[in-house]
């Protein structure tokens, strides 16, 4: 099955890590630090930066695919997608600024927003398949009468 929105996602999720990345080289190369951060602030922004888009893609992307798979409202799932890239490029530049910054504060709210909204709707498409009849998934309801 295609996931259009959870694949344009990723595809959009790829060019920000290429360009974080590449960012880290770029500082990397004219501090003249091969490994680690050498103590540079520049760098160490840079690495973090992109350390910290690793961190959370991973996650997104798999409650988009399984939401997407799930028949999420495609629309919605447009918004966080949308919402998620933003946020990362925010905070990525926003890393370059001394902190606080409102790139950054706003990438961060905007991130932890998508991820806690996807984890919950994930979760209510979990709890509400009983319904189903694919068998994918099956939950027993709890019997409030017993201890």
């Amino acid at each position: 099955m295609l996931l259009p929105m959870t694949l344009t996602i990723a595809a959009a999720c790829a060019a920000i890590n290429i360009w974080l990345a590449l960012r880290v080289s770029q500082r990397r190369i004219k501090g003249k630090v091969m490994i680690g951060d050498g103590g540079a602030g520049p760098l160490q922004a840079a690495v973090r930066a992109h350390a910290n888009f690793v961190e959370y893609a991973p996650f997104v992307l798999i409650l988009l695919a399984g939401i997407e798979l799930a028949g999420g409202s495609p629309t919605w799932l447009w918004v966080a997608g949308a919402v998620f890239v933003a946020a990362r490029v925010a905070h990525g530049l926003g890393m370059d600024r001394a902190a606080p910054n409102p790139l950054r504060a706003g990438a961060i709210v905007g991130t932890w927003v998508v991820l806690v909204g996807l984890a919950v709707w994930a979760l209510v498409l979990v709890c509400g398949s009983d319904a189903r009849t694919d068998g994918a998934i099956t939950t027993v309801p709890i019997d409030a009468t017993r201890g």
